[in-house]
């Protein structure tokens, strides 16, 4: 996650059987998430505010939602997401990634033309790369034009396993699990 929003937001740690995420949340919302063990807990400053009654139960939900996500099963719900720091085209590449259903893969040309814009396949990746919300805004399931992972900010282990527990699907053809050439 950008270091910019981790400074202006309040990280919260969520525990896993799989280790402890990050989230940060905004006043609008859930505006970042960070995989273990790269976890940079912030430490609470003196006079730092609690976290606020919508923050803790936006942290409620966000803890449940991971929890299913990680175990395989869709999100009921998830609070909102603040994706306001990226620019207009990285919102419309996360606005994309958000359509691709669970268990589904895209390539990064297929949301590229999702978006309008057949001619931005780095672009989007670079959009990918830079998403805040990571596991919500699934960029885990947008894979390399020949069905090969390419790269994921979580790592390619964290891309394998989230793909293996949605039991990932593209148009009937399983994605190979290695990374690209």
């Amino acid at each position: 996650m950008k270091d910019n929003i981790a400074a202006q937001a309040r990280g919260m740690p969520i525990p896993t059987p799989d280790g402890e995420f990050t989230a940060y949340y905004s006043a609008r919302g859930l505006c970042g998430l960070e995989f273990p063990p790269g976890t940079r807990q912030r430490a609470a400053k003196a006079g730092e505010a609690v976290p606020t009654a919508q923050v803790r139960r936006w942290h409620v939900a966000v803890s449940k939602a991971l929890t299913l996500a990680l175990a395989g099963r869709p999100p009921e719900k998830v609070p909102p997401l603040d994706l306001s720091s990226g620019t207009a085209f990285q919102q419309r590449v996360w606005r994309a990634l958000r359509q691709i259903g669970w268990g589904r893969t895209k390539s990064y040309a297929q949301v590229a033309e999702a978006i309008g814009n057949a001619k931005a396949v780095r672009a989007v990746g670079g959009a990918c790369a830079a998403n805040p919300i990571p596991v919500f805004v699934p960029c885990h399931r947008v894979l390399a034009a020949n069905q090969c992972l390419g790269g994921f900010s979580g790592g390619l282990a964290w891309k394998r396993r989230l793909l293996a527990s949605e039991g990932s699907k593209s148009g009937g053809a399983s994605p190979s699990l290695h990374p690209g050439p």
